[in-house]
Parts: C-alpha cells; structure tokens; sequence
C-alpha cells in the first residue's frame, strides 16, 4: 500500500490498522502507524484512536494521553471512542477515580458519555469489589437520563451474585425489564450462577423457562454451572439429568461439564461411574486435559487404588498430557497413603528428572509420608536437601521432623531438632511443643515434659486440653 501511486487513502489504512488491533498485535499497528508517518501520510483522528487504543493495551496509559493531546493539537476533537478508550485504560489500571474525573472533563467540554462509557466504569467499580458505589453510580447515571442499555445492569447483577446478594440482583432483573432493557444470556447466567450457589433450584427453574420463552437459549455455560453446582451438592442424578438435557437439545458438553461430573463421582467414591465417563469424553471427541487426569487420580488415591492412579499417569504421557505439579503431588500423597513410601521417593526423583520443579506442599507431603512410614533416613536427606537448597520451610516442616522421629522413638534426634528450630530464628507453635511433650511422656520422662509445660506458658502459649 505504501509503495503504490497515487497512495490509498488514510481510511484504506486505518481500516487495515484497525483489523491487526482487533487482532491484539498491538506493538505491530504503533510501528506500522510510525512508518506511515515517514511517507509524509497525516494520521487523521481515527488513526489516532486506534494508536491510543494499543497503548492502553500495552499497560502505556502515559502513551496514550499524549496521542489525545496529539489530537487536540492538531485542531481534531476526540470522538466517543478515543474517550472511551482512555476511561477503559484508566479503569484497567484500577484508576476509577481518574476515570470518573476524565468523564467529568468530557461533560464540560461538550460529550456526553455513552452506554459503552457507563459500562466501562461500571465494570471497573465492580472489578475492584465496589458493588455499593457501582449501584449508587447507576442510580445517578438514570437520574440523569444517561444512555443505559443491559450492559450496565448486566455488570452490576453479576457482582450483587459474587456478593451473596442474589435477592438484590433479581430485583434489579425486575427493574432494568420495567425500563424495557431486555436481559441477555450474560444477565441470565450471572443469576443462575448466584442462585445455584445458594441451591435455589426453583427460581432457577423459574429463570430457564424465562429465558427459553424469550428465545435466549441456554449456552454450554449455562448448563456447566448448574451440573458443578449439583456435583458438589452430592446431587447426581441431578446432575446427570441435567447433562442429557444438555445433550438433547444440542448444545455439547466441554471439557469442564465432564470434569464436574467426573469430580461429582469422586467425591462420593464412585469411581466406576467417574471412569465411565472419563471413557465418554474420549469416545465422544472431548480430549481429557491434565485437570481431568488429576481428579481421577486424585480419586482413585483417596480410595487407596494406587495401581490405577498410577497407571492413569503413565498414560498421561501416551496421550500428551504433560503432568503438572498437582499430579505429581496427589500421586506422590497416594503412595504415602498406601505405606509405599519407595514408590513416592522414586517418583519424586523422577519428577525432578523430568525437569518438573518440587514446590513447598510437595516436600510437605514426602516428608509427611516419609515420617509416618518410618522412613527416617529418608526423611532426613529429603529435609537437609531443603536447608541445601535454601527453600522456604517454616515451622509445619520441623512439626512433621520432630513428630517423626517421636514415634519412631528417636527422641534424642527431635530434641535436638527442637532446640535447632529456636538457633535458626523461629518461633515454635502449640503443636511443636505438643509433639515433644507427648514424646517426652510416651517415654516416661515426666520431668522433662513438665519443664517444657512451663516453658511453653512462660512463652505466652496456652496449652490446650
């Protein structure tokens, strides 16, 4: 374009920068904007807006005021859509104050703010936890017969249900439809969401048939929150009956309705119906994702299947389903569980050999599992290997050591482990002292354990019962 005679027009480029904003390449349009200018092309204010645009979404807010004064310089006046994209800016930014203060601005100079404008700053109100202030500001937005459309109800009925108040926001449904602005499927989900919370199925009942007699159709979000819901309730015919409905009338099930229902059965240890519909959502094209993995293994873990969580990991890796941290760890807490403390250890060392990096609740596991396998040894090397690597542990690792060696009747190892916690700067807590007081007992040193009694209350603890 740049290179033809006679050159488009700046509506010919502007319609090609505007197409690569939309596609979020954002650095590309500033500098295609740039070598525009070097061919002695004048931007004109819609070229302008779209640059403002990319730098509000490059976090460059600064960047962005300056093309406004750009604008104003050059004898342009800023239409609807470079304000708005600045109050956007501003609101991502969590600035709302400086957003309502540029709104004011742009009253005084003559524009009125628009519905997106509303919108904007009303979502913004609503992101950072300021519902009461989102509501008091639509209250001043309709008194002052500014433009509001389902948008700026929308917003606010999906904080009132984020809230807890659902009550609130079916009465603002009410509302916004008595001032004929039609609710829309956002609307319509923000409510079952917060209606399913509190298992108001009736009125959810009640807000489906709504919505179908108003030709909103229900999408796979719709029917995803109402099977977790009932999956987590224990309610699994519910749930069931609710994802056959799903598949009646259409709409496919994703990846997360089969997870729900998948977590569903393993939360009343129904693992053959969990594996059934594992199957289901491989048959039925649905590639099951690491999550999917994880709460299965998780499941089969928790009922002490190690055999089959484990060979479910295995084929992780047949079907390209890297593990995350969550696998390794439930899988390494399952062998723990089963007393096979050698399989965790293993797959520990595994884990760091696939370049799969521990995190604190994985040493807590294995060093849990370790203790109460009396794998002492084991645990040791695994707690100095912490200290070599310097990672944060605090006082939960040393609880798990010194409780550890206690029943392994290791006494003089804990005690000398408990007066280490102190040289190294913290602070013991009630159950630190409780561990060491019931090992003292358990080998009839009474003394000692009395002493520490006093130690303990001398170091403001109470003891407990």
């Amino acid at each position: 374009m740049l290179h033809m005679n006679p050159l488009p027009s700046i509506d010919d480029f502007n319609r090609m920068l505007g197409a690569i904003a939309r596609m979020k390449h954002y650095p590309v349009v500033i500098s295609l904007i740039k070598r525009i200018e070097s061919f002695g092309i004048s931007p004109d204010v819609y070229t302008l807006t779209i640059l403002t645009n990319c730098f509000c979404h490059l976090n460059r807010l600064d960047f962005g005021f300056s093309v406004l004064a750009t604008i104003l310089k050059l004898g342009y006046h800023p239409n609807s859509v470079t304000l708005n994209t600045l109050v956007k800016g501003l609101c991502l930014q969590r600035n709302i104050a400086g957003a309502v203060r540029l709104v004011e601005e742009m009253e005084k100079n003559g524009y009125k703010p628009d519905a997106i404008t509303c919108g904007t700053i009303l979502n913004g109100l609503c992101k950072i936890g300021q519902t009461s202030m989102a509501f008091r500001l639509l209250r001043k937005m309709e008194e002052g017969n500014y433009e509001l459309d389902s948008t700026a109800y929308s917003t606010i009925i999906d904080s009132l249900c984020k809230d807890g108040l659902v009550t609130e926001a079916l009465s603002l449904l009410f509302e916004m439809m008595s001032n004929s602005i039609q609710p829309n499927l956002f609307t319509y989900n923000s409510l079952i969401q917060g209606l399913c919370n509190f298992r108001q199925w009736r009125v959810v009942s009640t807000l489906l048939n709504e919505m179908v007699r108003r030709k909103i159709m229900p999408d796979v979000y719709t029917f995803n929150i109402m099977v977790d819901t009932l999956c987590k309730g224990g309610m699994l015919t519910e749930a069931k009956i609710v994802f056959d409905v799903m598949i009646e009338k259409g709409i496919m099930p994703d990846t997360i309705t089969y997870n729900s229902l998948i977590d569903g059965y393993c939360l009343q240890s129904k693992m053959d119906d969990a594996v059934k519909t594992f199957n289901m959502m491989d048959e039925r094209g649905c590639s099951p994702d690491v999550f999917s993995y994880n709460i299965l293994i998780n499941g089969f873990c928790k009922n002490k299947r190690i055999d089959e969580a484990r060979s479910l990991f295995d084929e992780m890796s047949n079907k390209g389903v890297a593990p995350n941290i969550v696998t390794y760890n439930t899988l390494i807490g399952g062998f723990c569980r089963v007393e096979r403390p050698q399989a965790a250890l293993d797959l520990f060392h595994k884990m760091q050999a696939c370049g799969q990096l521990p995190d604190p609740q994985t040493y807590g596991i294995l060093l849990d599992g370790l203790c109460k396998n009396k794998k002492i040894g084991d645990a040791m090397a695994l707690f100095q290997e912490m200290e070599d690597k310097k990672l944060d542990h605090n006082i939960v690792f040393y609880n798990i050591l010194i409780d550890g060696m206690c029943n392994a009747g290791e006494l003089i190892a804990a005690r000398e482990i408990f007066s280490s916690v102190l040289a190294k700067g913290l602070q013991p807590n009630v159950r630190t002292y409780n561990i060491m007081i019931k090992g003292f007992c358990k080998e009839g040193l009474i003394d000692e354990a009395s002493e520490l009694l006093e130690k303990m209350d001398g170091n403001h603890f109470s003891p407990n019962d």
